[in-house]
């Protein structure tokens, strides 16, 4: 089962305002790349916060989201809870038929994978903005190796740089 990070970052290394951002500081093409990437994949996992910002689950996709207080499934919504261990949750959806899965956030769902070893591929879009303070990619100290595999301008001022991540 392959894990992508999907992240927009911000000049500056941040990736939200606040935990209730939505993310709308990014260009056009930066919303398609996520569109097709998380389609292409067909699940994608985010902690309770995120899917705040979203408010509704992603159509033709498998939403998983992180909780500790909400459980259960809306499957005619694409909709599921969960608090299990990452590795559980691979599995299962490996069983399901997905080949990967896309971790859309927030950074304690990104801290969770990363402390597993679990990512094996980061694809973040840089932003051209400042925001001076605000959410980092991860909650904690967070150490890998990276090989770059491309990096490509998109939109006007925007570059998406896609990294393998070395274990």
């Amino acid at each position: 089962m392959k894990v992508i990070l999907l992240m927009a970052m911000t000049a500056d290394g941040l990736t939200a305002k606040n935990s209730s951002e939505f993310v709308d500081w990014t260009e056009k093409e930066d919303k398609k790349i996520f569109v097709d990437v998380t389609k292409r994949s067909g699940a994608v996992i985010m902690g309770r916060n995120t899917y705040k910002t979203i408010e509704k689950p992603l159509k033709n996709r498998k939403n998983i989201v992180y909780s500790k207080s909400v459980k259960g499934e809306y499957p005619d919504q694409d909709l599921f809870y969960t608090s299990e261990k990452p590795e559980l949750l691979l599995k299962k959806l490996e069983t399901e038929g997905f080949k990967e899965v896309v971790l859309i956030g927030g950074s304690e769902i990104n801290t969770l994978f990363a402390r597993s070893n679990l990512i094996d591929e980061l694809l973040l879009t840089l932003s051209p903005v400042f925001f001076g303070s605000g959410l980092t990619m991860f909650t904690d100290k967070i150490e890998f190796d990276l090989k770059l595999k491309e990096f490509n301008r998109i939109g006007s001022d925007s570059i998406l740089i896609r990294y393998e991540i070395l274990k």
